[in-house]
């Protein structure tokens, strides 16, 4: 068992003291080129380490987005690696945006090279898919929860693509969406303390319609990772709007909207948002 506390109750204090806005590490080749970067391996690098710096004590939460990272290969995990280690030595909470999903000892070995303290891949929580069937994710929620980490489960996501498979009605009545928070739900009851948020989370779509999507509120509360404020459309004004009693527990996720200030305008670009953002969690 890890001496870290649990992740949940570390995201629920981060937010209190730093609020919502989560920004994104994404060297998308367009943000490389107006960056003046080389698209690289080392170019990835200097993105990452570049945001790292300017997110460090305004926000609480970074997500690197792993594929624009390993798309150069070897040299690319490399690049990743020393980003998410700075980012986690400089105090920030570190996502990996991996969505990594898949059946037994391979499951596994995503859930240990992500969430095992000591990894070279070592983030604070990790974006995985559900769709193979909850119980394939298991071992990486134990996991998890023996190394003081989070995991955030894809449940509704914005995607026009996603829609007829997140909606579709089981034999029970929900929809997939619903039934894969329930069924997180129930196994945070059994491992969450009373007053405690879960370290158990989903992705649930900024842009999503709570109820088009058959999901309600639920509990144990969790945090709720919100893609699709900034560059998809959704704004600060939005958030209590569209998530309701679930806001207090929204990491509200943007990455091009930011990042578009350039490296001489990160910060600033960054203290303006917090700014907007704060007061908007109900």
């Amino acid at each position: 068992m890890s001496d870290a506390k649990p992740f949940g109750t570390r995201t629920q204090r981060a937010l209190e003291k730093f609020g919502p806005l989560c920004v994104g590490i994404d060297p998308h080749p367009g943000l490389l080129a107006a960056w003046g970067l080389d698209a690289s391996a080392a170019g990835v690098r200097e993105f990452g380490l570049r945001v790292v710096d300017a997110a460090a004590d305004r926000v609480a939460i970074v997500k690197p987005q792993v594929s624009f990272f390993e798309r150069w290969g070897s040299a690319g995990f490399a690049a990743l690696e020393a980003v998410l280690a700075a980012a986690r030595a400089a105090g920030l909470i570190v996502i990996a945006d991996a969505k990594r999903g898949d059946i037994g000892t391979t499951m596994d070995a995503y859930g240990a090279a992500w969430l095992t303290p000591g990894s070279p891949l070592e983030a604070d929580a990790l974006t995985v898919n559900p769709f193979l069937g909850i119980g394939t994710l298991d071992d990486t929620f134990r996991l998890a929860e023996r190394s003081g980490k989070g995991v955030f489960v894809l449940a509704a996501t914005s995607n026009p693509e996603a829609l007829a498979g997140q909606r579709a009605v089981g034999t029970a009545g929900a929809t997939v969406s619903a039934a894969i928070i329930a069924e997180v739900s129930e196994r945070n009851d059994h491992t969450t303390p009373d007053g405690e948020w879960a370290s158990l989370g989903f992705v649930i779509g900024a842009t999503v319609d709570w109820a088009e999507a058959g999901i309600r509120p639920f509990s144990p509360p969790a945090p709720i990772l919100a893609p699709g404020f900034g560059h998809q459309g959704a704004g600060p004004a939005d958030l209590a709007r569209r998530f309701g009693e679930m806001a207090p527990y929204v990491i509200a996720s943007e990455s091009r909207s930011i990042l578009a200030a350039g490296p001489q305008g990160l910060a600033v670009a960054i203290e303006a948002r917090v700014s907007e953002y704060r007061g908007t969690r109900g």
